[in-house]
């Protein structure tokens, strides 16, 4: 069993690193080359216009469901809404220019077409929903506050790469680990050919099943169309194999818990809300519309390219480096903590994700009466605050007015 799990880990960290590395790449480049208060000026907006024209840019991107975060991340730093971001991160994993074409050629063009049909409603509803039942934000963040490490580079290329690795990387990189782990578990316990098994189950009772297991899984968008493709040859209904290929790629371990991260657990739950609702409903849609699919075809599977196996050690390099950097700070923060003067506070502070919860949480300090400074630690949550007599109620009030919470420490 752990021998197996071993390969399954191995696998997925194959299928998934690529993905992940090009967009963490292409959010830096977004970031550093894009003119600024672009994001700003289309996407800002908590409104329907925003919502989309964030799946107009997403719906033909070619990047997978861990690929989409760290870019969808980015342009959240830049000032995309929330509901903008969601709306991304739904249609963006589901197709591609390059998926379409695999669909077409698996599954014909009729199922290809409301496949793309489909990525672009889910997104664009899911995206409406985050704004309509979220708290609408202040518009206008300042460049400060949406990321600081890169701004310290000399050059652009060196900008790109820091605010890829320090600005993204490093605040996804716990629940990446824990998805991956976890999803390579699941893999483990469920076969390969599980679902060929189960022709029995037809209807919303398939399509539930289809679901309980692509929801936590690592699906590449390309990568599912075979397996889609698989499921219909052994008597799923395509509606059923629809299902698999929205909730798939749109969703799993890791996504879910950079989504948390990021936005939120109410933006979170709207956002799987949508998935398994619009790809339930579709997926009776289509059954009920176009009738069910087949295709003769042939899998095979293929060696690791070298690329796959490069990006995959880099990632693991990559992952390792934060790792280790984040118990180096969290060791050095505990030392200053140790050593702190009686004038100086130390508050461990809930909430923070990113730098700009940073940035927000440090201004909102040092507006106190009293307050020299304010250091806030993102590794740790421990914010250390110099400055004379401080009263700890009116520091505890300022970090709540914020938007975030102090906890005992």
């Amino acid at each position: 069993m752990l021998a197996q799990y071993l390969i399954e880990l191995w696998q997925i960290l194959l299928d998934l690193s690529a993905p992940l590395l090009a967009g963490l790449l292409l959010a830096g480049v977004l970031r550093v080359f894009l003119p600024q208060g672009l994001v700003q000026a289309h996407l800002s907006q908590g409104n329907l216009g925003s919502v989309i024209r964030a799946a107009v840019v997403g719906v033909p991107m070619p990047l997978c469901s861990c690929g989409v975060v760290p870019t969808a991340i980015g342009l959240r730093n830049q000032g995309a809404s929330k509901g903008a971001t969601t709306s991304f991160l739904i249609s963006t994993p589901q197709t591609g220019v390059d998926s379409v074409l695999v669909s077409a050629a698996f599954l014909g063009w009729p199922f290809a077409i409301f496949k793309l049909g489909a990525a672009f409603v889910t997104g664009v509803f899911g995206g409406w929903l985050v704004n309509r039942f979220t708290t609408p934000e202040p518009q206008g963040r300042s460049d400060e506050e949406q990321g600081e490490h890169w701004q310290a580079s000399r050059n652009r290329l060196g900008a790109v790469f820091r605010y890829a690795m320090f600005d993204l990387l490093a605040a996804i990189d716990l629940w990446l680990m824990a998805g991956v782990l976890i999803a390579a578990a699941i893999s483990t316990v469920v076969p390969p050919d599980y679902f060929q098994g189960l022709t029995w189950a037809q209807g919303l009772i398939g399509m539930l099943l289809v679901l309980t297991v692509a929801l936590p899984l690592y699906v590449c968008t390309t990568g599912s169309v075979p397996i889609a493709a698989s499921f219909i040859a052994a008597g799923m209904p395509a509606g059923s194999a629809l299902v698999f290929l929205m909730a798939g790629p749109a969703t799993n371990v890791a996504t879910m818990g950079a989504v948390y991260r990021v936005l939120g657990m109410r933006v979170l739950g709207l956002y799987l809300g949508t998935v398994i609702v619009a790809s339930i409903g579709l997926g009776m849609s289509f059954n009920f519309v176009l009738g069910d699919v087949s295709s003769g075809f042939h899998l095979h599977d293929h060696a690791a390219r070298w690329w796959e196996t490069g990006s995959a050690l880099l990632l693991v390099a990559l992952l390792a480096f934060l790792l280790s950097r984040r118990l180096h700070n969290r060791m050095r923060t505990t030392t200053k903590k140790a050593k702190v003067d009686d004038m100086d506070l130390t508050l461990k502070v809930e909430g923070m994700t990113c730098q700009h919860c940073v940035a927000s949480v440090r201004k909102a300090l040092e507006n106190v009466d009293r307050v020299e400074e304010a250091v806030p630690d993102l590794a740790s949550g421990l914010v250390t605050i110099k400055g004379d007599e401080l009263n700890r109620d009116a520091l505890a009030a300022a970090i709540t007015k914020a938007g975030y919470k102090v906890v005992p420490s």
